[in-house]
Order: structure tokens, then C-alpha cells, then sequence
């Protein structure tokens, strides 16, 4: 909530200047978050908002009953296979080969598994650079909520004035795509939660830093829940 709370500030703060409309200087903002910069120190300074581990975004009970496995059980899996020495792709490729995860949780399992061991830090990725994660569960079958992101027209509808190019689309499952010309990029997971509602979780990736990872992460928490209501309360309007 503060760091929507602080974008909101800056968006109304560039209207003040420059006399553009609210959804014109909030425009700007993104666009400018979403192109490189000299990557700042990261800001560990008391009021610096921390990214969630992954294991608290990630429920233990909602990982078991998905994998078939809690976080502590997962994560002495891999420690018996001496995963600290291995790479990101390895350590996700023997989750999915050798206990049948799906992949979008075998990444999840792996991010926090090498944020528990110390390889990297919340909303930092394996190789220094940074990414701004939301998820949000919606009451509408998996494959609409897929939709909502893979058609171009249903995706305008809850997130407008934004490049997206799109890079691989496996419905019902998954959905890559550039973001605002580059050079980040979105990469989006969806698994059905019972009949009739499903889940899905945005990973931007490819960040400058931690300033930029905060204002992204709080984007797509506001974007996602914007789609939410959009989506419960369509019906059956396509």
C-alpha cells in the first residue's frame, strides 16, 4: 500500500509540472521504470519497503497441495542433492524431470529455495539483477483468466497505453512477452484453483534495481486487482 501510495504522489507531483492529465503523467512514470538506467545501489535503508521471500508469498499448505511437498521438505530435497551448487535451470529442470513439478512451480519452489540459501535476495535475481512479482486469485475459470492476457483486445481492456510484445503463449498455462519495447520483460504463470477459479502470478524480470522493482511490483498489484473486478464482474461479455 505505501509504495502505491508513493506513485500516486509522483504521478499527481509530474501533473503539478507539467500540466498532463493524471493517466498521461502516470504513463510516463511507467515507461521510464520500464527503461534502463545506471543500476543504483540497492536501498537498505530502514524505510526501504523489502520484497516478500518467496515462501511468504507462497503459502506452505497452497505449495503442498500443488507439488505435493511443503517448502522445509523441498528445500531438504534439494540440499541432499547438492543444489547450492547448482544452476537456476538445473536446480527447476530436476524439479520437472525427476518429480514431475509443473513448471511455473518448479521456478517458484526454485527462487525460494536459493533466497533461503543465501544465492540470492528477495526480488533480486540468481544473477544480480532484480524483478517485481504480484499474484492475485480471480473467481473465473483458467482459461478466461489466460485470455485476459494472451488476446490483445480483452488484455487492452485492464491494461492500456502499454507496449506489450508478445514471445511464447501456452493456454491455458503460461504467457512471455516484452514489456514497453524492452528491454524487461513480463513472464506469467496461471494454475486453477478448483472449477471455477484460478490464480495467476506476474514475474517482471530484467530490472534495474530495487527503486525500480518497487514501483513495478506495486503496478502490477494495482493492475491485478483492477483485472479482478474487471473480470468478476463481466459475466459473460467477451
Amino acid at each position: 500500500m505505501t509504495n502505491q501510495r508513493s506513485f500516486k504522489t509522483r504521478v499527481r507531483a509530474r501533473m503539478v509540472k507539467t500540466g498532463e492529465s493524471y493517466t498521461t503523467a502516470r504513463r510516463h512514470l511507467i515507461n521510464r521504470a520500464a527503461t534502463p538506467t545506471a543500476a543504483p545501489a540497492p536501498d537498505v535503508s530502514p524505510s526501504a519497503a523489502p520484497a516478500a521471500a518467496q515462501t511468504e508469498r507462497i503459502a506452505d499448505d497452497l505449495m503442498r497441495a500443488r507439488t505435493g511437498r511443503g517448502w522445509a521438505e523441498w528445500f531438504a530435497l534439494l540440499d541432499a542433492v547438492g543444489a547450492t551448487e547448482r544452476t537456476h535451470t538445473e536446480i527447476a529442470r530436476q524439479l520437472v524431470v525427476g518429480h514431475e513439478v509443473a513448471g511455473w512451480w518448479a521456478q517458484s519452489i526454485t527462487v525460494g529455495y536459493e533466497q533461503a540459501r543465501g544465492l540470492r535476495a528477495p526480488g533480486q535475481q540468481r544473477g544480480g539483477g532484480f524483478s517485481a512479482s504480484a499474484s492475485r486469485t480471480v473467481a473465473v475459470p483458467v482459461p478466461r483468466l489466460f485470455e485476459a492476457f494472451a488476446d490483445e483486445p480483452a488484455r487492452a481492456r485492464w491494461l492500456p497505453v502499454v507496449e506489450v510484445r508478445v514471445r511464447t503463449a501456452t493456454a491455458p498455462r503460461s504467457f512471455r512477452a516484452d514489456w514497453a519495447g524492452g528491454p524487461t520483460r513480463i513472464v506469467v504463470g496461471f494454475d486453477a484453483v478448483g472449477e471455477s477459479k484460478a490464480r495467476v502470478s506476474v514475474s517482471h524480470e530484467k530490472l534495474t534495481g530495487a527503486e525500480q522493482a518497487a514501483e513495478l511490483k506495486a503496478y502490477w498489484r494495482e493492475r491485478l486487482a483492477a483485472l479482478k473486478v474487471l473480470l468478476e464482474s463481466d459475466g459473460d461479455h467477451r
